[in-house]
């Protein structure tokens, strides 16, 4: 009768059965439910590169990903678009950061998860057919390759995917 709440006769005190898995309260006990490593939070970037993501140095080891690897992205309602990693100190585990060009083309906003996958195979282009967006041309004039898309693309790894936006600045 004079038993303290709790489980009966397991040896355990009250205070303890309540906390995770190794006596750490908030963690996640042997057999709960526990989020994939290559699930992500989405963060803001640091840099403005629309190719490449950052993780933690300690997120890439996990992942077995070195610096300039090439990933598949997954975000929502099947987007999907390819991304150079490489090595952000200020990060988080289990957050991936990613500019807003790289977001817009997964359909995530910041505090959405999203999948990654290494990609080896990923081909080298000979030929990418890109179109402008009519209202981003309005009052410029010259050749865009030779201003926009030349400098952009020449001596930088870029991989690209079919149907993604991204932003040229001259």
């Amino acid at each position: 009768m004079g038993e303290p709440s709790g489980k009966a006769d397991d040896g355990v005190p009250p205070s303890a059965a309540d906390d995770g898995a190794n006596g750490v309260p908030g963690a996640v006990p042997e057999g709960g439910k526990k989020r994939s490593p290559n699930r992500l939070i989405v963060d803001e970037a640091t840099n403005d590169d629309n190719s490449v993501i950052g993780l933690s140095a300690a997120k890439m080891e996990e992942l077995n990903l070195f610096r300039g690897d090439t990933v598949l992205v997954k975000g929502k309602k099947g987007r999907s678009t390819v991304c150079i990693v490489l090595t952000e100190e200020a990060t988080e585990d289990c957050n991936v950061r990613m500019n807003k060009v790289v977001r817009k083309n997964l359909r995530v906003r910041l505090g959405d998860l999203v999948t990654l996958s290494p990609c080896s195979d990923v081909p080298y282009g000979k030929r990418v057919h890109i179109l402008p967006l009519d209202d981003t041309i309005e009052g410029v004039t010259g050749n865009l390759f030779d201003v926009y898309l030349k400098p952009y693309f020449l001596e930088a790894y870029r991989p690209v995917t079919k149907g993604d936006l991204f932003l040229v600045r001259q």
